[in-house]
């Protein structure tokens, strides 16, 4: 479903009164048309009916307009779009990204010439008349129950659209019997993209995003805190960074898969459109609000335009798009989870320099993200062994032996969907004294290292703790937050974000790496490099420019440590913006003023 129109009434019953001696006289709707009395039964008199539209019987009418998935469309073709007409019940059941089978009778209408004219064209116009909206996947995970509390934003009245959420007695004994399993938690892993190798953590933290963390509300105000978990793949080319997104997209009942150079800033949100039927303007929902209660998969994050990626701040916080075009003025839900990957900017990651040098993103989006992977391809002979048989055993298999999964994938399903819905795990008393322990101890990295001002964990960090552990407790369908899952949570985060988080020149944990784009090491070199340019240039008499290559070999002989070119950039900017010097990157000299 990609675009619902506001609900128009639809006369059933027409309601007809003679102007002369006050007679009524009803006519039912007959394909479309609606027959007008030419004369009164009673006094005879030609053309005296006028309808009275107040006593007529109306319908609630809708017009949808549905497009073909992407796994539905032939090759080399463009996605087909039908209009569909929902009338009385059926009337505000789907909703913009519902994946939807309709059942219904296909209809032509013929178009008119002028609407002040009778004549009619040649041509038609088709639509289908809805008798039955179904609104299920075997192997996607629901987001609707019927048998939930009305204030739940799980709550839908209509049951019969949604088979997986009528989840049998039988069935809900049997994921109650699967939560017991000692193992689960290593079941699920290998049952989640059975196809790719090893990448244990990756495939735990994605699990993690599935179930997601508890939304929070609380009684004073109606905003409360997200319980969506965003996560951010960044690596080698080649180490199947967009399989893992396929594969999380596959299950997701909403949900959009797109790629960065491909999305506009719009196409994410939401664009204002003329109305074909009426002329008004309307609004359309793009990627991140047809998400709404999924996740959306963004491929090669890192060449999105900076204008699109400023949009996801506010998404990725807040869970609200803003709009403010043509005269409508609205805040749209857009609460999903992000999943994104992206590439390093030569193409391989350098360890030698932090994730924010090595990928194009600004620092505020990356501290967005809950988990940051690194995934680095690197040569190891055992490893790459194993790597090479898991590939060649998948084309050599017989095509009708698949992979083996421990648990099916309609049950995987079916088991996020259960634990999604109806399991809201709360932390308990042990738990929240290890988070708050466990906090304080990645805080105290930083001052153990020796240095005041290094950062290692930020309160989004214990935000992202407190998210992770729900989502672990969810897995095991249990009510309340065990010591257990805080440490696998803290876990998940130190082997994921802290990796990215290191300073590669002293190895320490920075947080400031990923908030503000530089380590407190760098700032303080950054900091003595411009001091020791200012002596250096006030020490020369003359106020003639010299070039980048004489200013290092000077600061080099009075430096005991060593200062490189790719460092003069940023500080000659910081000098220049305090009015100490002017420099020329062109030509590569520095005067002062």
């Amino acid at each position: 479903v990609i675009r619902c129109s506001s609900i128009h009434p639809d006369m059933m019953t027409a309601f007809f009164r003679c102007t002369n001696c006050g007679r009524t006289e009803e006519v039912n709707i007959d394909r479309g048309r609606i027959d007008e009395p030419t004369s009164c039964a009673n006094c005879k008199l030609k053309h005296s009916m006028e309808i009275i539209h107040n006593r007529c019987c109306f319908s609630d009418k809708q017009i949808i307009k549905i497009q073909e998935t992407p796994d539905e469309i032939p090759q080399g073709e463009t996605p087909h779009t039908v209009t569909i007409h929902t009338f009385g019940d059926l009337v505000d059941v789907s909703k913009p990204g519902d994946r939807v089978e309709i059942t219904g009778i296909h209809r032509a209408k013929a178009k008119r010439v002028s609407s002040r004219q009778r004549a009619q064209n040649s041509l038609f116009d088709t639509f289908i008349d809805v008798l039955h909206i179904k609104k299920a996947s075997k192997n996607r995970f629901g987001s609707e129950d019927s048998k939930v509390s009305k204030d739940s934003e799980y709550y839908t009245s209509f049951e019969e659209s949604d088979t997986i959420q009528a989840i049998s007695k039988e069935r809900e004994r049997e994921l109650k019997e699967l939560s017991q399993d000692p193992d689960l938690y290593e079941k699920l892993k290998n049952s989640f993209a059975p196809s790719i190798f090893e990448m244990d953590d990756v495939k735990k933290g994605l699990l993690c995003q599935l179930f997601g963390g508890t939304n929070k509300k609380f009684s004073k105000s109606k905003k409360g805190f997200r319980g969506e978990i965003n996560a951010l793949l960044c690596g080698d080319p080649g180490v199947s960074k967009s399989q893992l997104l396929q594969f999380v997209h596959k299950l997701t009942p909403r949900g959009i898969y797109t790629s960065g150079k491909g999305s506009s800033a719009v196409g994410l949100t939401a664009y204002v459109t003329k109305d074909p039927g009426t002329g008004e303007m309307v609004l359309e929902s793009g990627a991140l609000v047809l998400s709404d209660r999924g996740i959306c998969c963004i491929d090669e994050f890192d060449k999105m335009n900076d204008s699109t990626r400023s949009i996801l701040h506010e998404v990725m916080e807040q869970q609200t798009v803003s709009i403010a075009k043509a005269g409508i003025v609205c805040t749209l839900n857009a609460r999903t989870s992000i999943l994104a990957s992206a590439n390093p900017i030569g193409s391989r990651y350098d360890l030698t320099k932090s994730v924010v040098a090595n990928i194009n993103l600004m620092p505020t989006i990356l501290s967005r993200f809950d988990l940051i992977y690194l995934i680095l391809d690197k040569p190891n002979e055992n490893h790459d062994r194993r790597l090479a048989k898991h590939l060649v055993s998948m084309y050599s298999r017989d095509p009708k032996r698949s992979i083996s999964e421990p648990i099916p994938l309609d049950l995987l399903t079916d088991y996020i969907s259960y634990a999604r819905v109806n399991v809201h795990p709360k932390i308990s008393d042990e738990a929240a004294e290890t988070l708050i322990n466990n906090y304080v101890e990645m805080r105290k990295v930083g001052q153990d290292s020796g240095r005041r001002n290094v950062v290692t964990a930020t309160t989004r960090q214990l935000e992202s703790l407190i998210r992770l552990s729900e989502a672990l407790a969810k897995m095991t369908l249990s009510d309340t937050v065990t010591r257990d899952n805080v440490l696998e949570a803290t876990r998940l985060i130190n082997v994921a974000t802290q990796t990215a988080a290191t300073d590669p020149e002293t190895g320490i944990i920075d947080m400031d790496l990923i908030t503000t784009g530089h380590s407190a090491g760098d700032r303080k070199r950054i900091g003595e490099l411009a001091e020791a340019i200012k002596d250096l240039l006030e020490a020369k008499q003359k106020r003639a420019s010299i070039t980048y290559d004489q200013l290092l070999k000077d600061i080099n002989e009075q430096s005991s440590i060593p200062v490189k070119k790719r460092d003069l950039p940023t500080v000659l900017q910081m000098l220049s913006d305090e009015g100490a010097l002017t420099f020329n990157k062109k030509k590569e000299t520095v005067r002062p003023i």
